[in-house]
């Protein structure tokens, strides 16, 4: 059976686009979530990164905040009065270097996200259940080009 003109059979491009597909989802899901809480998209990847980093045990500076998303200086003070305002950060001394500023996630914006995104989270941990740790490391490995791929687009 012939392929209709503009499809790609290649199986290697279904999973592209299914995880295109996936990404305009993730960030529709997201929009949501800054819609209904007042937040711009920005403050939302904020807000990710910062939970990032407080995961990984790293202390997030304005500075590297503003790399992180891609802002000029302007912008991520902008963004932490904004946040800091809306109770979602606060600014502290650093535990490592006492005169640097960090910006530390409260717990109360966790919490906020948690309510939204756990439902998704625990689906996808659900998911996730069902595969082996061969298909795990694939799956990790794949998902970790691509963004390794899209970093390096910038």
């Amino acid at each position: 059976m012939p392929t209709p003109p503009g499809t790609d059979p290649a199986p290697e491009m279904e999973i592209v686009h299914l995880l295109r597909a996936t990404a305009v989802e993730l960030g529709l899901h997201s929009a949501r979530f800054a819609h209904r809480n007042g937040m711009h998209a920005t403050d939302v990847r904020a807000l990710i990164a910062l939970m990032d980093a407080r995961r990984a045990g790293e202390e997030t500076t304005a500075g590297r905040l503003g790399a992180v998303l891609g802002l000029n200086s302007a912008g991520t003070t902008a963004l932490v009065d904004r946040l800091e305002r809306a109770g979602h950060v606060r600014r502290v001394r650093g535990e490592r270097d006492r005169r640097q500023v960090v910006i530390e996630v409260e717990d109360r914006a966790v919490d906020l996200g948690q309510a939204f995104f756990g439902p998704l989270i625990e689906r996808s941990v659900e998911l996730l259940r069902g595969y082996d740790e061969r298909q795990l490391a694939a799956i990790r490995g794949f998902l970790g080009g691509v963004r390794e791929a899209a970093a390096g687009q910038g």
